[in-house]
């Protein structure tokens, strides 16, 4: 356990988050079923959040080295409780408003990276909302969220954990037939050469995005050069998550499959109303009939960020914040993989979701992304962290979006004093326009955007789109009989 003063070493990543050229922060809005005592709410993170060591640390320089250093942390220089008018006019736009003002707002390097704004105002998914900044170099997003739901407890029981999602393990078949022993060795055989083409195709994609293989010029792609300090706008969309279920058992995917295939669907839907006001001098129509205005071949792909660290349990992170020791499980230790989105208007919607799983299937065979990070861990120790920033932010200038996918609580839970409604997270400080990220929790999504309103004016538009998206493949798959399923 680190004293008061002692220093701990930065991670390489930790290091690259803090580059100019690369300087990430996470918002995210927590939305509650009741008003916010602020009192109540401070004690709860006195006696949890402030216990992990990286929310009492300051990121020190001497010499060129970078470290964590405890430190005593006021709880009241880091939440802040705003004094607002309840009955307002346009809550929802206040709390909008309040956030990407916040984007825009750098980070107090001589404290604690992360701070909390109280915001007791009523919202159409929450009685009030608490936004949470905190710098990414504190660790990645798995993790911050996993520690956070650490921090909460059962509604009906204030003294336990909550549930949180698992992958389930099968059970290894002892097999003794000698013809089924060949076939698993010559299906492991093919499964190495796939994942050989697979990873050389990565690590050449991923090469050629950093040096010569840009996305196409589209409404939503950022300039080359275009600046990563732009203000973003976080607008979020709640829906039923048994309706991603349902698509997920009719079609035998799974859920990061549907939300992947929704994605494109709804920027595809999106991307083809603005081209055809393009195509119709600016005019103000709707493409109600799902024409197809969208120019042909569009390269348009997305980063997604890979956590390449076992994510820790809750009850580990809940074990560590009593001890305060990190013990190793906590940081960030991440790889970039791109994926390419086929941008198109498809008469059967189901198309989206089995070209998403197929992708996705790919991409799972893949080494691509450990070997991204061994690269950037190269070019760190080779040329230093300004080559490595300009690097990993060159994938990000050079490619279109960010995509995320994380699950949450299979409960409603407790957090921080507080009956929890919704969690919608995004990020903002690098090279795009437009983030997207889907949040579960207890039975629902939230589809989470942020986006740049200097080249998204409506992500209003964008979320409904999504929504549509999902609808119209929940729609398509309701329709199909017994023997489509097979």
């Amino acid at each position: 356990m680190l004293k008061e003063g002692e220093e701990e070493p930065a991670s390489p990543s930790a290091r690259l988050m803090q580059a100019p050229q690369f300087n990430l922060c996470i918002i995210s809005a927590m939305g509650y079923y009741t008003k916010i005592d602020a009192n109540l709410y401070k004690k709860c993170i006195q006696q949890t959040l402030l216990k992990h060591p990286r929310f009492s640390s300051i990121l020190v320089t001497n010499n060129g080295k970078c470290s964590w250093k405890r430190t005593k942390v006021d709880v009241e220089n880091h939440v802040f409780a705003m004094d607002l008018d309840p009955d307002m006019d346009s809550p929802d736009k206040f709390v909008e408003n309040y956030a990407t003002n916040l984007s825009g707002t750098p980070m107090d390097l001589t404290k604690p990276l992360w701070e909390i704004h109280i915001l007791n105002v009523k919202t159409s998914d929450a009685s009030s909302t608490a936004l949470f900044k905190i710098h990414h170099s504190m660790g990645d997003g798995v993790s911050l969220m996993a520690l956070c739901h650490a921090c909460s407890r059962k509604i009906n029981d204030p003294d336990s954990l909550p549930v949180f999602p698992s992958s389930e393990k099968q059970n290894r078949v002892v097999i003794s037939d000698r013809g089924l022993i060949m076939n698993r060795f010559w299906g492991f055989v093919w499964t190495v050469m796939l994942v050989a083409f697979y990873t050389l195709m990565d690590i050449t994609a991923f090469i050629a995005t950093l040096w010569l293989v840009r996305d196409a010029k589209t409404p939503i792609k950022v300039e080359h050069g275009g600046a990563p300090q732009s203000q973003k706008r976080f607008v979020h969309r709640v829906v039923n998550l048994d309706d991603v279920k349902l698509i997920k058992t009719a079609l035998n995917v799974s859920i990061n499959d549907v939300v992947l295939g929704v994605t494109e669907a709804g920027i595809s839907r999106y991307l083809n109303a603005r081209y055809e006001k393009i195509n119709e001098n600016g005019a103000e129509i709707i493409n109600i009939n799902g024409a197809n205005s969208l120019p042909k071949s569009l390269r348009l792909r997305s980063t997604v960020v890979f956590n390449l660290r076992p994510s820790p349990t809750i009850k580990d992170l809940a074990d560590m914040m009593e001890k305060e020791e990190l013990k190793g499980m906590w940081g960030n230790l991440i790889g970039i993989v791109i994926l390419p989105l086929k941008i198109d208007m498809l008469d059967n919607p189901l198309t989206y979701i089995r070209r998403a799983k197929s992708m996705m299937d790919r991409k799972k065979l893949s080494l691509g992304h450990k070997c991204a990070f061994l690269v950037m861990k190269l070019t760190m120790s080779l040329f230093g962290i300004k080559a490595a920033a300009a690097m990993t932010s060159a994938v990000f200038r050079n490619t279109t979006l960010t995509f995320s996918n994380v699950m949450g609580p299979k409960e409603e839970v407790n957090l921080f004093g507080h009956h929890l409604s919704y969690i919608a997270p995004s990020v903002y400080g690098f090279p795009q326009s437009l983030v997207v990220h889907h949040q579960s929790y207890a039975d629902r999504l939230i589809i989470s955007i942020g986006a740049d309103e200097k080249l998204i004016p409506n992500p209003y538009q964008l979320c409904d789109d999504l929504v549509k998206s999902l609808q119209n493949i929940k729609e398509a798959v309701m329709k199909l009989d017994g023997n489509s399923l097979c």
